[in-house]
């Protein structure tokens, strides 16, 4: 075979129900089991020209929930490939201590992430009404009165202003949910978010937790948007 594209890592007594599953380039080739000791890999053929697409991207995850149903799995990142059969077992050979720990502590859990934004104009208005400094200034420069040093010194302010009351919200947002998570791993959010975070939820409090994210978006209220997805695959979690 010329290439094995693979999915995840699990223990080879897990349940493996693959049956009716799509393989991501959508080969006829079912996904099947390479087995390794105590550990197992999912794989299927390496499609030819492999592309992010919406039918392999879904086909991916599709495998992946099946499998984290009935046990903990190591899901790999879209688009992984490796040479051959050999490489695969190679690979659970070596990293087969790493592996069997990771699976026990993925055990019954799945990763949720948040993202928030806010509103930038209600942001500025909260700086402005709680800083004399920057409402003087604000005012300088409305009036046309304020020198360039007061307009570069109100930039300043308000940049140094913004940035502290993003940090401070996504602390307590993180801070609100973390009793609910196992772990919680913070990444660089974009421009338009101030936060953006995985956390690591036992299936069995996934409700719970959905529920703590919608409580947590009407109490910050309209100014804010949150966006709560999962249960997903732990891929925050797995490396």
């Amino acid at each position: 075979m010329s290439g094995v594209y693979v999915y995840a890592v699990t223990r080879s007594d897990h349940p493996l129900r693959l049956d009716g599953l799509r393989t991501v380039g959508g080969t006829e080739e079912p996904p099947r089991v390479l087995v390794h000791g105590p550990l197992a890999a999912v794989v299927s053929a390496a499609p030819p020209g492999l592309r992010p697409k919406r039918r392999d991207l879904a086909a991916h995850q599709e495998l992946q929930e099946r499998l984290m149903a009935d046990g903990s799995v190591l899901p790999m990142r879209f688009g992984l490939l490796a040479p051959d059969d050999t490489a695969v077992k190679t690979a659970l050979e070596h990293k087969g201590e790493e592996y069997t720990r990771r699976l026990g502590e993925l055990h019954g859990t799945a990763e949720f992430n948040l993202k928030a934004a806010r509103d930038q104009d209600d942001l500025l208005r909260e700086v402005l009404d709680e800083s004399e400094e920057a409402r003087r200034l604000n005012q300088h420069t409305r009036e046309g009165s304020g020198a360039y040093e007061d307009r570069l010194a109100l930039g300043e302010l308000v940049a140094r202003q913004v940035e502290a009351r993003q940090r401070r919200q996504a602390d307590e947002i993180v801070g609100r949910l973390s009793g609910l998570a196992r772990a919680s791993v913070v990444a660089d959010p974009s421009k338009d978010d101030f936060l953006n975070v995985s956390f690591l939820v036992e299936r069995a409090r996934a409700d719970e937790f959905t529920a703590a994210g919608r409580d947590l978006a009407h109490d910050y209220g309209d100014a804010y948007d949150f966006r709560l997805r999962g249960p997903l695959p732990p891929y925050s979690f797995a490396a």
